[in-house]
Parts: structure tokens; C-alpha cells; sequence
């Protein structure tokens, strides 16, 4: 569903609701008005969010929120300040410049009828029923290279995860990383990762997470690896199932990499389905149609749908889509497709690198669906 919020700002909104207690929604917020300045742009966000709040989603509570930035240097600060007196979400900020033209866009994930608060360990918690969702966002530090910028996040989350009494091989489901400059900075990454899940048991005889490796940087330019992630506390091991499309993807660990193409969790009232970023990749790690945008995002949704129907799931139960393009040149052929095929799914475009130079788009979703399954409680 779109709807205009005002004379600068338009959402589009997905809702999930079962008529239990909690009902979802994903916001995907854009501004229509390319020419106004940054401040004015983010003061009209910020605005017309919480209209939405106060008039359209009443009882919602954000539980996540990234920003796409043109310039975070430039930018990042004046979002902190407007985001101060909002504590008790994980808010990611990541300069991905949107591609409509516009200097910010927002993703914002939002529940009812659950309590959140932020956490000692630096997580952000949200709770309902039996369940705790932990948030995290921006993370980042100063080592002197990606690896090990990395292998710091990774240890110091493991270390958040042990203090909520959770592990990052038993209740991690989502993680983001955004690099900058991933043509030469995403090898240290992989490497740190690798590294680190080896030693918390997450091999490809195992499991590892879903995961976005992606191009994005921090105000900061000497921030090289920042990270976003989702664990639950509370999940029985055989809620959570991976998704391999095994037709159409290989596996990761084939060209050296850890993470999972899918995961999903079923509660006993609906499954949560994490795509992991997804590119125009065959079932033997190669490119398919190298520079040839449309025909690589063909070939792309087509690897997206194999995983959600593996999860029982099509792209009608999709909630929020991101596209990430390596040129902005292409921005105008892959919207016209997605609005072809896709025209009532919060998404947005933003230019970010993919790990692959040959890769011109990849993406990333979530979806959700009905189900009932009395052996697990309720989200």
C-alpha cells in the first residue's frame, strides 16, 4: 500500500495481521521532493513518521530503523540528533545513497503489543509471549584493517549474546554487513568471519546465518566493516530451518564465504522468512548474464522465489524488499521492472556495491506467513 503522508514524503506499507495479538508492518519511507535540502528532507521524514504513528499505525512500536544517507559524513550527525529521544530501537545508519534521486530514505520495522527497551550489553530488546528479539545496529570500531574491524564486531556480539544468555550459533537468525569499499575491503571481511565462526562451530557441516555483505560506508572513512543483527531468545532449535535452492544456488562455503541463502522461523502462529542478499548466481557459483542488468534481475528474482518456495512461501507473502545497484546508470531499468512485477512492495533502491564486481544487482527480503503449529508458542 502507498500512501502520501504529506507534500514531500510518501510510505509504502506492508501489514501482517493474523488477528492475534501482535501485527506487523514494514514502512519503506521516501521523499518526493529531490530538491529540497538534507535538513529538510530528514525534518520531513521524521515528520511525517510520526503522523503515520499518531494517525495510521496506532499501537505500532518501532523495533528497527536504518536510514539510507546520500553523504553520512555530511549527514549521519543531524540523524542522531532527530533520533536522540527514540532510545529503545536499534536505528542503522548507513550512507547507501538512494537511486530516486533524494538524499535519505527509510526502512523502518515496526510491531504491536510488545514491550521494548534498550539493553546493559548494548542490545535493544523486544519482548512478547515467550519470546526475546534482540537488535542490534551500526556497530563498528577502529582496527587498523577490515579483517580486523571484523573479527572485533563479532567477538564483542559474542560476548552481548552470552551476557543475554543466547549464542551466536543457536539463536543469531539475521546479520548485515556493510563495507567500504568492497571490492577491496570485503577478502578481510570473509576472512574474519570465517575465522570466528569456526570457532563458535558454524561450519558448512553445521550451519552459518543469513547474511548482506554489501557495499556501504560510515561517516567515519576509516570505519571499514559496520554491522547490523537479529537474534532470538527463546527459540527451540527446530523452529529454525535453512534454505539452500540447491537447483538454482550452490553454497556459499563453495567459493569460500559463510553465510546462509535463507532461514526461516516458525512460531506457532506465523513463519518469518530472512533472504539473505541474493544475486544472479547458478547452482556452481557463477555469474549469469554478466553485464546485462535486466537479465540479471530475472535471473535473480527467479533464485529468490526457489528460496521462498522452499519456505512454503511466494513473493506475495514478501513484507519489504531492498535493491542494491552497482551503477546508478541502471537505476531506471531495474525500477521499471520491479514496478512491473512488484508494484505494491515496500522497497527501495539504493546504490551499494555487491561483493562481486560482476555482479550489477543483488537483493534482500522478508516475508511472512500464516501457519498454526501447536508445538511452539505463539510470536
Amino acid at each position: 500500500m502507498k500512501k502520501k503522508l504529506s507534500d514531500n514524503v510518501y510510505a509504502e506499507i506492508s501489514c501482517f495481521d493474523n488477528g492475534l495479538e501482535v501485527t506487523e508492518y514494514h514502512v519503506m519511507l521516501h521523499v518526493s521532493d529531490g530538491l529540497l535540502n538534507f535538513r529538510d528532507q530528514l525534518t520531513a521524514i521524521d515528520q511525517a513518521y510520526t503522523c503515520l504513528l499518531r494517525d495510521h499505525l496506532q499501537g505500532a512500536k518501532t523495533v528497527f530503523k536504518r536510514y539510507f544517507l546520500s553523504d553520512a559524513y555530511n549527514q549521519a550527525n543531524d540523524v542522531v540528533s532527530v533520533e536522540l529521544d527514540y532510545a529503545d530501537y536499534a536505528l542503522s545508519i548507513i550512507q547507501q545513497p538512494p537511486l530516486d534521486g533524494t538524499k535519505v530514505a527509510v526502512w523502518a520495522y515496526l510491531q504491536t503489543h510488545v514491550q521494548t527497551r534498550a539493553l546493559h550489553s548494548g542490545l535493544h530488546e523486544v519482548t512478547h509471549g515467550s519470546y526475546r528479539h534482540l537488535w542490534n545496529a551500526s556497530a563498528h570500531n577502529l582496527a587498523k584493517n577490515s579483517e580486523y574491524q571484523t573479527r572485533l564486531l563479532l567477538n564483542e556480539y559474542i560476548m552481548q549474546l552470552m551476557q543475554e544468555g543466547c549464542k551466536l550459533s543457536d539463536n543469531c537468525i539475521r546479520t548485515w554487513f556493510f563495507v567500504n569499499d568492497v571490492d577491496n575491503n570485503y577478502p578481510g571481511v570473509v576472512k574474519a568471519r570465517n575465522t570466528v565462526f569456526f570457532t563458535q562451530n558454524l561450519t558448512d557441516e553445521t550451519h552459518f546465518i543469513a547474511s548482506t555483505g554489501i557495499g556501504g560506508r560510515q561517516a567515519d572513512a576509516h570505519v571499514l566493516s559496520q554491522m547490523d543483527n537479529y537474534a532470538v531468545d527463546g527459540i527451540q532449535q527446530e523452529q529454525i530451518h535453512f534454505l539452500y535452492a540447491a537447483d538454482h544456488l550452490n553454497r556459499t562455503s563453495d567459493y569460500g564465504v559463510s553465510f546462509e541463502r535463507g532461514t526461516y522461523l516458525d512460531y506457532g502462529d506465523r513463519r518469518h522468512v530472512f533472504i539473505s542478499g541474493t544475486a544472479s548466481i547458478n547452482n556452481k557459483g557463477e555469474i549469469v548474464h554478466p553485464g546485462d542488468v535486466a537479465a540479471q534481475t530475472r535471473h535473480m528474482w527467479s533464485n529468490v522465489e526457489a528460496l521462498l518456495n522452499e519456505a512454503e512461501c511466494t513473493f506475495d507473502e514478501v513484507k519489504q524488499m531492498i535493491v542494491y545497484l552497482r551503477d546508478i546508470s541502471d537505476y531506471h531499468i531495474v525500477k521499471a521492472l520491479y514496478d512491473e512485477h512488484f508494484p505494491d512492495k515496500p522497497k527501495v533502491f539504493v546504490n551499494a556495491p555487491v561483493c562481486r564486481p560482476g555482479w550489477l544487482v543483488e537483493m534482500e527480503c522478508m516475508a511472512i506467513k500464516e501457519i498454526h503449529n501447536d508445538s511452539f508458542a505463539p510470536f
